[in-house]
């Protein structure tokens, strides 16, 4: 999967370059891209970024965004196509989710439908 970033992460040694501050400028810079109605897991979104494997820190991050953000941190969800937030938070997600059209079956996002990106939207 490619990346989708001004900035190949990579410092001067060649070594990724995972600061936290990078860090979270590319995964913000990759959500913003999420479009309404679609969904991105964590995963997928971490790989976009340019940190592969590194799903826990896309939640890291979504974590520490202020309550007002702007961001659709609402289209994250995980690899199961599930909302992992808790309580009120979940619900929050849901309703977010539901208003741009994605309805969960059974506690579940169909990813096959809702997924975003495809490989021919790359």
């Amino acid at each position: 999967m490619n990346t989708i970033s001004s900035d190949p992460g990579s410092n001067k040694s060649g070594n990724k370059d995972t600061g936290s501050h990078d860090a979270t400028s590319r995964i913000c810079l990759v959500l913003a891209r999420v479009p309404a109605g679609r969904v991105v897991t964590y995963g997928t979104l971490a790989e976009l970024a340019g940190f592969p494997r590194a799903a826990r820190l896309v939640g890291q991050t979504l974590r520490k965004l202020p309550r007002d953000t702007q961001l659709p941190w609402h289209r994250v969800i995980n690899a199961q196509g599930r909302i992992s937030l808790p309580g009120p938070s979940a619900q929050r997600q849901l309703e977010r989710l539901r208003d741009e059209g994605i309805t969960p079956v059974k506690g579940k996002i169909d990813l096959g439908h809702y997924a975003w990106p495809k490989p021919d939207e790359l």
